[in-house]
Order: structure tokens, then C-alpha cells, then sequence
């Protein structure tokens, strides 16, 4: 069924999650949704321009984990911490919150918090540690639990929609990514290095499966950054720098060679002294001679008001990148602010649109290079971490060597993270915001599928048929190309919606100048995120996995990917939290297989899989129970054709058993009955066309005590959709 604004409204209000989801949209947005498209070739060629901005370090639950429709507060299955409670209870290390990993615990557990700027000055709020090695520590390679022991306090903190309005304005006239990850476990260098060419990290070496050290990566900022940059301005003297230059092309490089035009707007005199410039780490820029292209578009001054003249006259190249100037940057701690960036936003929106003919073949692309040290609760997808022990923490379809960062002397860790060994995974790293701009993208939609800072140059290949040579397998394996953000079948309108003013920045400033610090409260705010649902884009993603059980000896889990694009799976072992949670890498029509060993545990298991998109299989069960009983099994299937789900529940064992199926949540009525007998397989269909193809389903059996499977997500069927209906907390 084809969701179109009929039933859209319909099928909100059946669920009963968000009745009045489309008359909550703006006027504008619901006029932009009733237009019908013209387009030409109907495909990505129809873009004509591509403008990437990177603003600075603010995280996807910072900003939007309260908005609706969205992976944020509300998410319905949290990862466990070692404590066994929820992802969002971190442990900090003094009272008083500053970052002491030397210090035992206090026992306080740091909570989300809002940043209220009615009551603090919370929207200077200061800038948290943000480097390898704390960041590294606060992952926790999959554990999490010490955000506020590494970072502090303050990456807890999230505005809500009346705080950042324009942000929240903008999200919701075009579409927000809530599945999209900075690359690098760690600062800004790493990241726009990553940005700018695919990776930060030596490709050849990578190719032969060697994992980088610091000489032929960036861990954290060195080259970037310009030497006494007071002193040494461009282009007289020029730029001096502090460490080595790679040498492998960046994208710019990719673009010239190919003939596709190009320019990055700045002032190479006011970019964060150069670390807002992932080029400035590459030889090919370092050594530009004045009169190159490379010199001329990418290290020259050029202004939004050249953006805009060329936008007006017709000659806005290919593809930009505008770099902000410091003060504008949106870096948290000042000197600036989420008002000052949105300020920014908001001008080169204005030159991007001053010619209506050039803005209607135009996507503009609006992300963050990292998350700052703000607190995000989704794990990222990554390669597997390695145990202590040396052992790899789960497994891939593809070849892993050369995706770790190797750091032999503990240079860039703490000295207490003994929990893995010296070699790292790069990352991906926490959420940040991407914002998706274009009259291809309008209308308020979430794209859920993964994607880092090397989908944008995958985007670039599959519209200029070029190729990134830096990007990963791996980074290929996971990571979408954006294409899926866009509808280019079903839309291209001019029109521009109306979005809040930001002109006033300097007096908000001044008027939080004034106000008392933040601190995060001492008693936990609840939880909030608002309820309601909006448009999904389709995904990519068929996933499976599916157990076999030998009683009180083992569990063995089989993972497979059916679907379109690889996905990573979390396995997080609730009956030992204190160990690194497994991940797997399974490529597109790919399959692998693990096993645990339950026998310490007297055959008791209890293990949560999570993928993208809200995707959780549950295994749990006394192992030892079943041997010589009923031995149940489920295996979850899915109706693409008409976007419903059935399971074949199956019976190894010898005795009989009755099996209770029970919704969570979508209101399937229910709960089911079924009896299996040994050695037979029985069948149960739903029809979730109520639901938005979500469905969330436990089973549970009449003689195992503690025997539970539990299965949920959303049925993909190649078409949009919506977002899950019953996330949210308001």
C-alpha cells in the first residue's frame, strides 16, 4: 500500500499513537506534500548541484532526541548497561561531576537532562572532552555507562523544540537522518579528514589488511591545524602545519580528475585555524601552486556572497562544500551557539534560493562532524571490539583487517581502559544530526537507514559515476550512499517553506550571558519525547536471526541478511553485562553463524540482538529445562507483497507444549494459543497494516519457566512508510 496523505492520516489514527499527525504539520508542509510533482529523468541525474555543509559537534539526542517520529527518547528497547539498567542511567566519577577517571565512583547516576534556557545559560553550554581517548572510554567498546565519568556532566544535556525551533522548523519541512554516525570514535580532524576524502586512514595499507598507528591516520587533530595561524595566514606566508601530509586523493581530487566542477566557500583565514578544512591533511592541497584549480576552488577566499552571485547567475558549480566561519560554527562553549549556527544555515539557505530555477536542481546536505562529547544512546555500528583476552567480540562476512586503529604504546588511551587491548576500532561513532534539504526531500520524513560521513561521497559516485577510492569495504558493507533520502520519482517543487527567525542571536546571547551556569539536576527529569508519527522512507534491510538451542550446553545463533544493504548486529548478553557486547557484520544475501557457551550458566541464556531501525530479536530461556521436554523454536518470516509478518514455531523436543503469543504493542488483539507437538511445526500470520508494518511480539511457553522469545521491528516492502508508531513518552 503507497502511503500517500489519505493513509496517512488513516492509518495514524488507527494506531492510536498519533491521531492527529498530519493536521500537526505546518500549513506549509501539508500545502508542499499536496503538490504534484514535475520531474524529467526521475532520478538522482536530476540533480544538478550538491551543497554539503559541516557545522560543529552537536549530537542527534542533544538535538532531537525529543521530537517525534524519530529514534530519540522514546526508543522502546534501550541497550542494558552493566548495571542492569537502561542505556540512558550513566555513571559519573566525582560528585560533582567533572570528568576524574582516576576517582572511584560516587554511585551517582547521570541521567538525560533538559537544557532549559528559561532557567540557565544553556545555550552557551560548554564544550565536553571530545578526544580519542575519552571517547574511546565512554563507548566502552559497546558497554557505554561512563559518559559523564569521561566527558562530564554536561553530555547529558538536550534542548527540546522550543528551544532550537529553526533546527526543529527545518527538520520537519525537509528530512532528518536518525541513523546517521560520525566515522571516528573521536574529534573533528579525524572526522572531516574522513569527510573530504573517505577515510582517515591509509587506504593501501588498509587494502593490505595492516591496520594504521598514527603515522598514516589521525587520531586526533594534528593536520589540520595551521601553525601560529596569527602569523601564518593565506596566502601570504601561507599555511604552516604540524604533522605529516597523506597522500592518497580526496574527493575534490576524484572531482577535478573527472571533470565535475567544484569550489569549498570559506575564509581561509577564519576556519577554526584550519580544523575546519579535512583537505589541509593532504599533500595534493598543501602543495597547490596558485593558478591550479585546487588552489583557485579549494584554497581561496570565497563568501556566501559569492555563493549567492552564483547561484544568481547561473554558476554555482557541480559540488560545494561551505565551511562556517568559528563564531558561526554551532561548536558548543562558544563562541558559538545553536542560534548563531542555525544564523548561518539560514544565509546559506537564502543564496542557495535567491535563483528558484538553480535551487529546484539543487540538494543540500546539512550534518555535523562529530558529536562533541554529547551523550547518544544508540550503539554504533561497528566492527566487532576485541576482548582483552585478544579474542574478537564477533564476527563479519567480510575481511576486518585494516579497519582498526593500532596503538602499541597506549599513546591514545586512558589508563584504566583495559577493557579491550591496544588495537581499536576507527569507529563509526555516536549519531549526529543530518538534515537532508531539497525539493527532493520535503515533507517532513525520517530516513532511517545507516549511514556515516562517507555515504556523502558514495552519493557523489552514484551521481557522477566516479569513484572514492579511500571508502571501505566495510564503510561500502553498512554504510547507505543517502540515495534513499530522496524521492526523485515523486517530487521537485521550488517553493520554500517559512521558517523561524534567527536574526536575534546576539541578544539571546547577551541574555544567557546573564543567567546562572547549568548543572544537571540532581533528582531525574522523566524521560520525554513527543508522540506521533511521520513519513519513513523506505529501507533497504531484510534481516534474520534465528537460534538453535543444545540443551544446557550452548546456544547458536545465525544471523542473515536477505535484504539490500549490510547491517551490523548487537548482541548484548544480559546474563554477562560485563562483557564486550558481540557484533556481526553481514553483508547483503550473506549469512554467519556464533555460538555461546551456556554451560557455566546451567544452560540459562538471555540475549538481546539489535539492528537498525528498531530491529530486536530476543532469546531467553532455561537451556537445561528443555532437554528431553518440549524443545520450541521460533522463525520469524516476513509477507513483503503485503508488508505482514508469521512464524513457523517449531518442537524438537519430546513432549508436547503450548505456546502463548502475545502483542506489545500495535493492538493485534490477541494473545495466541498455540499447542505444538513434538516433532511438527505449526504457522501464525498477522496483518500489520494497522500498525504502519511495525509489529513487537513475545512468546512465552506453558511448561518453561523463564522460556521467552521476543521479536519486533518493521516489515520492509520497497515502499515508504511511517515511523514506529508507538515510540515516544509524552
Amino acid at each position: 500500500m503507497s502511503i500517500d496523505r489519505r493513509n496517512f492520516l488513516r492509518m495514524s489514527a488507527n494506531t492510536g499513537a498519533a491521531a492527529a499527525a498530519l493536521a500537526a504539520l505546518p500549513l506549509s508542509i501539508r500545502n508542499a506534500l499536496a503538490v504534484e510533482p514535475a520531474v524529467d529523468t526521475r532520478t538522482i541525474k536530476d540533480l544538478k548541484h550538491i551543497v554539503i555543509l559541516m557545522q560543529e559537534n552537536r549530537g542527534f539526542d542533544h538535538y532531537f532526541g525529543t521530537m517525534k517520529g524519530v529514534r530519540g527518547f522514546g526508543d522502546r528497547f534501550p541497550i542494558p548497561l552493566q548495571s542492569g539498567k537502561s542505556v540512558w542511567y550513566q555513571l559519573n566519577g566525582k560528585a560533582d561531576g567533572t570528568p576524574d577517571p582516576s576517582a572511584p565512583f560516587d554511585g551517582t547516576e547521570i541521567a538525560p537532562f533538559h537544557l532549559d534556557p528559561k532557567k540557565f545559560n544553556a545555550m552557551l553550554a560548554p564544550s565536553t572532552p571530545h578526544s580519542f581517548s575519552d571517547s574511546q572510554a565512554a563507548w566502552n567498546q559497546g558497554k557505554f555507562g561512563y559518559w559523564p565519568k569521561y566527558k562530564n556532566d554536561n553530555s547529558m544535556g538536550y534542548y527540546k523544540r522550543e528551544d532550537i525551533p529553526f533546527q526543529f522548523a527545518l527538520a520537519e519541512a525537509f528530512t532528518i537522518c536518525d541513523a546517521y554516525h560520525c566515522s571516528i570514535t573521536t574529534g573533528t580532524d579525524p572526522n572531516r579528514i574522513t569527510f573530504f576524502s573517505g577515510s582517515n586512514f591509509n587506504p593501501d595499507l588498509r587494502a593490505q589488511g595492516i591496520n594504521c598507528t598514527d603515522a598514516d591516520s589521525e587520531p586526533n587533530n594534528v593536520r589540520c591545524w595551521v601553525l601560529d595561524p596569527a602569523v601564518n595566514k593565506w596566502p601570504v606566508p601561507g599555511y604552516k602545519y604540524k604533522d605529516t601530509a597523506f597522500k592518497w586523493p580526496t574527493i575534490p581530487d576524484v572531482l577535478e580528475q573527472a571533470g565535475i566542477t567544484w569550489r569549498i566557500y570559506q575564509d581561509p583565514n577564519d576556519n577554526w585555524t584550519g580544523a575546519m578544512h579535512g583537505c589541509l591533511a593532504f599533500e595534493s592541497f598543501r602543495t597547490a601552486q596558485p593558478g591550479s584549480s585546487i588552489y583557485k576552488n579549494g584554497m581561496s577566499l570565497w563568501t556566501l556572497e559569492d555563493l549567492a552571485n552564483d547561484v544568481k547567475n547561473g554558476t554555482l558549480p557541480q559540488v560545494c562544500w561551505v565551511l562556517p566561519p568559528q563564531a558561526f560554527s554551532e561548536h558548543p562553549g562558544g563562541p558559538s551557539s545553536p542560534l548563531k549556527g542555525s544564523n548561518f544555515t539560514e544565509q546559506v539557505l537564502n543564496a542557495l534560493t535567491v535563483n528558484t530555477d538553480v535551487w529546484s536542481k539543487t540538494a543540500f546536505f546539512l550534518t555535523f562532524d562529530e558529536n562533541d562529547g554529547l551523550f547518544d544512546h544508540v550503539p554504533p555500528p561497528a566492527p566487532p571490539s576485541y576482548n582483552a583476552d585478544g579474542t574478537l567480540a564477533g564476527k563479519a562476512t567480510l575481511k576486518l583487517d585494516g579497519e582498526y586503529f593500532s596503538d602499541p604504546i597506549r599513546k591514545y588511551l586512558k589508563p584504566e581502559d583495559t577493557i579491550s587491548g591496544t588495537v581499536r576500532p576507527f569507529g563509526l561513532s555516536a549519531r549526529v544530526p543530518m538534515y537532508v534539504v531539497s525539493p527532493w526531500s520535503k515533507g517532513g520524513w525520517v530516513a532511517s537507514e545507516v549511514f556515516d560521513h562517507t555515504s556523502l561521497g558514495m552519493f557523489l559516485e552514484k551521481r557522477f559515476d566516479i569513484t572514492v577510492p579511500a571508502i571501505s569495504p566495510w564503510h561500502r558493507a553498512v554504510c547507505g550512499d543517502l540515495t534513499s533520502a530522496f524521492d526523485f520519482v515523486q517530487a521537485k517543487d521550488a517553493a520554500w517553506p517559512t521558517l523561524p527567525d534567527t536574526g536575534n542571536y546576539a541578544f539571546v546571547d547577551a541574555q544567557q550571558r546573564s543567567m546562572l551556569p547549568y548543572y544537571a539536576p540532581k533528582t531525574h527529569e522523566p524521560l520525554f519525547q513527543e508522540k506521533g508519527v511521520r513519513f519513513s522512507r523506505r529501507l533497504p534491510y531484510e534481516l534474520h536471526v534465528n537460534a538453535a538451542v543444545k540443551a544446557g550446553i550452548s546456544v547458536e545463533l545465525t544471523f542473515a541478511n536477505t535484504g539490500k544493504q549490510g547491517a551490523v548486529y548487537h548482541v548484548y548478553d544480559k546474563m554477562h553485562l560485563d562483557r564486550i557486547p558481540r557484533r556481526y557484520t553481514v553483508e547483503a544475501g550473506k549469512t554467519l553463524a556464533d555460538i555461546w557457551d551456556v554451560s557455566a550458566d546451567k544452560g540459562k541464556h538471555d540475549l538481546w540482538v539489535y539492528g537498525p531501525n528498531g530491529f530486536v530479536r530476543v532469546f531467553k530461556d532455561d537451556a537445561q529445562t528443555i532437554a528431553n521436554v518440549a524443545s520450541p523454536e521460533c522463525r520469524v518470516c516476513y509477507d513483503i507483497a503485503n508488508g505482514d509478518v508469521y512464524v513457523k514455531f517449531s518442537n524438537q523436543g519430546t513432549q508436547a507444549c503450548t505456546l502463548t503469543i502475545q502483542d506489545n504493542a500495535y493492538g493485534s488483539a490477541g494473545p495466541w494459543v498455540l499447542k505444538v507437538e513434538p516433532g511438527k511445526e505449526v504457522e501464525q500470520n498477522w496483518s500489520l497494516r494497522k500498525s504502519g508494518n511495525w509489529y513487537d511480539f513475545s512468546v512465552t511457553a506453558d511448561t518453561l519457566n523463564g522460556y521467552m522469545r521476543r521479536f519486533a521491528g518493521r516489515v520492509e516492502t520497497g515502499k515508504h512508510g511511517l515511523s514506529d508508531p508507538a515510540m515516544g513518552t509524552a
